[in-house]
């Protein structure tokens, strides 16, 4: 994570913008009374409210804490995937 305040953002954004989209680096952008912001992706941003989403339903939390309890547990089956031609 980079932090930086806003003076050196303004100057360099582009190059902010290419860590943040290319290297999925975020930007803590600094400001007085500690007002701060962070710039992130939007594939980051998209993931975090899906994660958020899932995550947030107890239901959907406890299937995926099972799943992955069995998984570590290696109780997985493997399947090969069979391609279809397209219509």
């Amino acid at each position: 994570m980079i932090a930086t305040n806003y003076s050196q953002v303004r100057d360099n954004l582009k190059c902010y913008m290419d860590k943040v989209t290319e290297d999925y680096e975020p930007v803590i952008i600094t400001r007085k009374n500690n007002k701060n912001v962070v710039m992130i992706s939007e594939e980051a941003y998209n993931n975090m409210l899906e994660n958020m989403h899932l995550m947030g339903n107890k239901a959907n939390y406890d299937w995926l804490m099972e799943s992955k309890r069995q998984f570590e547990n290696g109780n997985v089956k493997l399947h090969e995937i069979l391609e279809t031609k397209d219509e």
